[in-house]
């Protein structure tokens, strides 16, 4: 990705993230519209516009909806936001392509698999392949089904982009919770994920339970399994959480989520509740609410209601998403924020827990070890968290 371009002052950064966060959405409402077409384009720094809108993902929604509510667009400004919509539809039906060709495979080998985010999303929130881009194609699995999944896409030329010996490959079906697939087109085009977020987020959102619970939907023109409304609404909520909200796309997605799909907030709030992410969904709804300026359903708004601690995380994290202030996913103000996200005191402890005692693949990649004594990774992890600490604080 390009460098960002040095706007002349503050306010005009500013200026840029608030028009693209009005320009972020795919039905908009007359205020939204109105909005961008009372916008003074004349102010606009166009590179550095179209710099944030492809760092936060928007970028084919931005380019869709000034070229239909903007108005007076410098003419080679519409030419590169037409040939920017254009070269994602094209990047975007290869992978909708793929995505049947892959699932078919999948069907074949009866290997039950249900794919997310992606071309998937693409359908169930935008309607339209165009609007939403990616770069890589995500399924979830079964644990217990990694394997035969493993070699089904061998089977059509995909690799894994690290290899693991079968010890590694257990211990790491146990303590991870991803595996990234080559295929002929590149690198990192596939992912088999068989938990939402990695083992030590201690959040325990069952695989094959989203699989029981599964809708059906047609994906490019062939029928797959889709996520419920439910778990999709957690799902990203729970994505967006672990990248801190980092990009306007997240929130894009759950706001689009909130407004297409047909919710049983109970079922949410149930299912929220018995996993202790009730913040991290409020947290987000808040941000659809503030950031986007989207109107939120009644219970979307008594879930921020009823957490003093939301609005005050909102604020923070829509203050950094604003000035596209960066994150070090390994520090310790990292791991602290995360902890901040769980409203329960034991999801606190048993992240800590988990983070100090889960090994990790670079863990691993340390030092060598027999699977008799995997065991004594937790030992290697701690010994490198205290090295990598003293380091941070001598420096």
């Amino acid at each position: 990705m390009s460098v960002p371009p040095k706007s002349s002052t503050a306010n005009l950064i500013e200026g840029e993230f608030n028009l693209l966060c009005a320009l972020a959405g795919k039905d908009l409402t007359t205020e939204q519209i109105e909005r961008i077409a009372r916008w003074n384009f004349s102010s606009v720094d166009w590179a550095e516009l179209l710099w944030l809108a492809e760092h936060h993902g928007v970028l084919p929604l931005a380019a869709r909806n000034l070229i239909g509510y903007g108005c007076a667009l410098p003419a080679e400004i519409e030419q590169r936001l037409r040939s920017e919509y254009e070269t994602n539809l094209r990047r975007s039906l290869w992978f909708t392509a793929e995505l049947a060709r892959i699932a078919q495979q999948f069907g074949c080998r009866q290997v039950r698999v249900l794919p997310y985010k992606g071309p998937a999303l693409a359908q169930s929130l935008y309607d339209d392949p165009g609007l939403r881009s990616f770069s890589d194609l995500d399924f979830l699995v079964a644990a217990a089904d990694f394997v035969r999944a493993k070699i089904t896409l061998a089977e059509i030329g995909y690799r894994p982009s690290k290899e693991f010996s079968p010890a590694v490959e257990r211990l790491w079906l146990r303590t991870g919770y991803e595996c990234s697939f080559d295929g002929p087109a590149g690198k990192n085009l596939v992912e088999l994920q068989w938990g939402v977020l990695p083992h030590f987020y201690a959040v325990d959102l069952d695989v094959p339970e989203l699989l029981e619970r599964a809708n059906r939907a047609v994906v490019g023109g062939c029928e797959l399994p889709s996520l419920s409304p439910e778990d999709l609404l957690l799902v990203l909520c729970l994505h967006a959480a672990k990248h801190l909200w980092a990009r306007l796309i997240w929130v894009a997605d759950i706001a689009e989520t909130l407004r297409t799909q047909s919710i049983d907030y109970s079922q949410v709030l149930e299912r929220a509740r018995d996993r202790g992410i009730v913040r991290m969904l409020g947290v987000s709804c808040w941000l659809v609410k503030n950031v986007l300026r989207v109107e939120l359903p009644e219970p979307a708004e008594e879930v921020i209601a009823a957490d003093p601690e939301v609005p005050i995380l909102g604020a923070e994290f829509a203050e950094r998403l604003s000035r596209d202030a960066a994150y070090d996913f390994e520090s310790t103000e990292y791991f602290r924020l995360i902890g901040r996200l769980r409203e329960r005191r034991s999801d606190r402890w048993r992240y800590r827990w988990r983070l100090v005692w889960t090994p990790g693949a670079s863990d691993v990649a340390a030092v060598q070890l027999p699977e008799a004594l995997f065991p004594l990774y937790r030992i290697v992890r701690i010994g490198r968290l205290a090295r990598k600490l003293l380091l941070r604080a001598e420096s």
